[in-house]
């Protein structure tokens, strides 16, 4: 991995905030510390589990765009440790995040787990690859199982990754976390009325005379 996300993220105007404010003596170690040596388990198990990401990306006009992704659970996939990849599905056609890697393939992502009130955010480089260029790794990144038809990949070679703190994120669950929730209450109440028929009978025997 080229850099830590602190040597990335903060630049001079954000040094001189962080001076004004008290904070930069902080982030100054974190810069010379910080490093990691690609992702780590606790990243790879992050990202597998996610069915969503947001991804800005930077428009000749100079202003940023970003773009909700979404799909399967694990839609994106860690092809090695430095680098993630996913298949493009085809949506409204504006092509807006692919034009921009274009000229611009730097890109940010932000990755959230609700439920866990966890983030993580990443700095990487896109490329584009098309499908019939490689497709092993078509094999390797399209979701078979799920309804799509895809158009191309993004390949994603992380640059600087960071964890972010869990305020303010508000827990929020979807419908197959609510119904896996429910699954292991049903089941738990099963167990629980087992156990009070058991004791029931047992009861009962005990009071014959």
């Amino acid at each position: 991995m080229a850099q830590n996300y602190p040597a990335l993220a903060f630049t001079d105007p954000v040094k001189k905030l962080q001076e004004r404010f008290g904070s930069r003596t902080a982030y100054a170690r974190q810069e010379h510390f910080a490093y990691q040596d690609g992702l780590t388990e606790q990243e790879i198990g992050f990202i597998a589990e996610q069915d969503s990401l947001y991804m800005a990306s930077i428009g000749e006009n100079g202003f940023p765009y970003i773009q909700h992704r979404g799909g399967p659970k694990g839609f994106v996939k860690v092809i090695d440790k430095d680098t993630i990849g996913f298949v493009d599905f085809t949506g409204n056609r504006q092509y807006i995040s692919v034009g921009n890697m274009l000229t611009h393939p730097q890109v940010s992502l932000i990755m959230v787990n609700y439920p866990r009130r966890a983030r993580l955010k990443i700095y990487a480089e896109a490329r584009i690859v098309e499908l019939k260029d490689n497709p092993a790794l078509v094999d390797l990144l399209d979701p078979a199982d799920y309804p799509h038809r895809p158009e191309r990949m993004i390949v994603l070679v992380v640059k600087a990754y960071d964890w972010n703190c869990p305020q303010h994120i508000k827990p929020r669950y979807t419908a197959e976390d609510i119904t896996e929730a429910m699954v292991q209450r049903d089941e738990y109440i099963q167990r629980l009325e087992a156990e009070l028929a058991e004791l029931r009978q047992v009861v009962a025997v005990a009071s014959k005379p």
